[in-house]
């Protein structure tokens, strides 16, 4: 009997609710890059933060009498210029100025003076920092040492308009960004050079693709120099190679990187998401709803001519029940790969929301050979 011959012939329905994903990519994948799917320990970014303020906005600041930290943030700067506004800090009504955290990465090897971006957000109750200035602004690292500093026009990409009726916003106009808006001032210390040996970080943790990972580089080096420890880290021995030169001649390396069968399920946007390996045993499905239909088609009652009679509204009413009998149930043979089980679920006729209540009934019968996971 042909595969094919056991799959029932339904017609497939036509709801788009949500949106099935399949990811085949089977034992014949494309090789990837080394350098896509790990990364070198130690080389990492560090995220930094600071609080400054905006400036020169269009009335669209904090405001001072329900902001407090704006306003004290304020009186301190102007201290500092050698502004004495202590005796009128009650006074102080601008709304100009608004308070911001400002938030960068700092990448690998940046060297003092190179330029990064940031990203500035409202802290109080200002509604747009379009136009506005951020003031120099120190950003501290997790062990509160200064290594940036912050300071230019912010973007916001938005634009709001606001009338006596109604108002119109698009994007966010309380988030901007300034491009190479700060200056790295201190460096993170880390002699990649002097490293005598170094460790792969897979991104996605696999025992097959570390110790594929480690044949690779093996096979390119001409010797035992790298070994998989953990399903997340492969160990290289570079001895008395130079670790710049190892680096680059193994991150163009090409691996097929192995991947579980996982079927991941998001029932707010009825989105599935199926690997490649995905296997089922053999199972019968039948899906099926009730359907009642009430249509109400009323008619006018005219009285004859030259009659003492009124007219009438007559109800009409037609039911109609849809019980889905032609619905049947359907094998899908054990062993199926992924191409097997979308084709056979299709062939049922039901939509992704559909798909997702049978997918979560074959795990509960056992013949879903996958972790299933729901978010």
């Amino acid at each position: 009997m042909q595969r094919s011959d056991i799959i029932p012939r339904f017609p497939r329905s036509r709801a788009t609710l949500g949106l099935l994903i399949c990811l085949a990519q089977g034992h014949a994948a494309a090789a990837v890059r080394i350098k896509d799917v790990a990364d070198v320990e130690g080389v990492r970014e560090n995220q930094l933060v600071g609080y400054g303020l905006v400036v020169g906005l269009n009335g669209t600041g904090d405001k001072l009498d329900n902001a407090v930290f704006t306003r004290q943030s304020l009186v301190g700067m102007l201290e500092r210029l050698g502004v004495n506004t202590r005796d009128l800090e009650a006074k102080l009504q601008t709304k100009n100025v608004a308070a911001v955290m400002v938030t960068a990465t700092l990448p690998p090897f940046a060297r003092s003076g190179s330029r990064i971006d940031v990203a500035v957000s409202a802290l109080g109750d200002a509604t747009n920092l379009t136009g506005g200035t951020l003031l120099v602004t120190p950003l501290l690292g997790a062990d509160g040492e200064v290594y940036s500093v912050a300071q230019g026009a912010v973007a916001t990409g938005a634009i709001a308009a606001r009338g006596a009726a109604s108002s119109v916003t698009r994007g966010v106009p309380t988030s901007a960004r300034i491009a190479n808006g700060a200056t790295v001032e201190k460096e993170v210390a880390f002699k990649l050079g002097q490293q005598p040996n170094l460790r792969l970080g897979l991104r996605n943790p696999d025992l097959t693709t570390a110790r594929r990972i480690a044949d690779v580089v093996n096979r390119a080096l001409g010797g035992p120099v790298a070994r998989a420890t953990d399903p997340r880290t492969v160990l290289l021995d570079v001895g008395g190679r130079e670790v710049v030169d190892v680096l680059a001649r193994i991150e163009d390396l090409g691996v097929v990187p192995d991947t579980p069968a996982v079927v991941v399920i998001e029932e707010a946007s009825g989105t599935i998401v199926m690997g490649a390996d995905v296997r089922i045993s053999t199972v019968a499905i039948a899906q099926g709803n009730l359907t009642i239909r009430v249509t109400e088609t009323p008619e006018v009652s005219q009285p004859g001519p030259f009659s003492n009679g009124t007219t009438q509204t007559v109800p009409r009413t037609n039911v109609q029940v849809d019980t889905q009998s032609d619905r049947r149930l359907g094998i899908v043979p054990g062993s199926a790969t992924l191409r097997d089980l979308v084709a056979s679920l299709n062939a049922l006729g039901v939509g992704p929301r559909d798909l997702i209540s049978i997918l979560q009934l074959i795990k509960a019968a056992g013949a879903l050979q996958a972790d299933l996971v729901i978010r």
